[in-house]
């Protein structure tokens, strides 16, 4: 018996703002036993989703309690050696503040670059290094997600997202569980969001005609669908971890589907 009864995938871009209208933000959806299809935003002179148009749809959609499992590829938090080295606590709500008030990414007409450079924010004040990786990132080969300005990077999308997950954990409260921040175990009758990697699917379900963002979106989507279905959702929300490397990926994040 499925866990979930809808799959979210999410292809995400930190171009322009948060009100731009973005081709490579992408959203496809799975139900139990059907194929994923590409769920279009809602009617607006704007074609494409933007992020903050997103985000409200998201939390109006998971607040009518069909337990959804969204994946979303990009990073949900910071390696460790960044709480270090800006002294802060290691606890992600804390982070999830922090990071807002110094990369204010959700407000009108701010770039992820504005920040980055001192347009408007303190990105100074919370910078990182692209050799600090993330314990899931070194494990499943992943570019740091301080690794800005190259192909394949998650930094932008990043920086431009975290703020988001912050409006949607304000939003929704004990509705969803954000994994594995809010524990590791699966909590019946909610909805659980994850951070994913696409590029561990992508050849799986391949998409005919499909743009790359496209394609992406709809893997994670059918996967997440088939791994809920098969049993083996149930071994990616566990991965063999040692106590203290949990400890660390409790406050770092991780991976759905990297299994150590």
């Amino acid at each position: 018996m499925p866990a979930f009864s809808r799959y979210l995938g999410i292809d995400y871009s930190g171009a322009e703002t948060a009100e731009s209208s973005l081709k490579g933000l992408r959203v496809y959806q799975a139900t139990p036993g059907e194929p994923a299809v590409e769920i279009a935003p809602p009617p607006s002179p704007r074609k494409y989703w933007t992020r903050r148009g997103l985000a409200h749809w998201l939390a109006e959609t998971l607040a009518d309690d069909a337990p959804t499992l969204v994946g979303i590829d990009h990073g949900f938090s910071f390696p460790l050696r960044y709480f270090e080295v800006h002294q802060l606590e290691p606890n992600w709500p804390g982070f999830l503040d922090d990071f807002q008030a110094h990369w204010p990414t959700d407000e009108p007409h701010t770039y992820v670059d504005f920040v980055r450079d001192g347009v408007c924010g303190n990105g100074a004040a919370r910078s990182g290094n692209s050799r600090w990786r993330r314990l899931c990132e070194e494990r499943c080969r992943a570019k740091s997600v301080f690794h800005f300005d190259v192909q394949g990077s998650v930094a932008k999308s990043t920086h431009a997202g975290i703020p988001w997950l912050r409006f949607l954990r304000a939003q929704l409260g004990a509705r969803a569980q954000f994994w594995p921040f809010d524990g590791w175990e699966l909590r019946a009758g909610r909805s659980l969001i994850a951070e994913v990697y696409p590029s561990m699917w992508q050849q799986a379900y391949p998409l005919e005609g499909a743009t790359g963002d496209q394609q992406d979106a709809h893997a994670v989507a059918s996967w997440l669908r088939d791994a809920d279905a098969s049993g083996a959702l149930d071994v990616a929300l566990q991965p063999d971890l040692g106590e203290s490397e949990r400890a660390v990926a409790e406050v770092e994040g991780w991976i759905l589907g990297v299994p150590f």
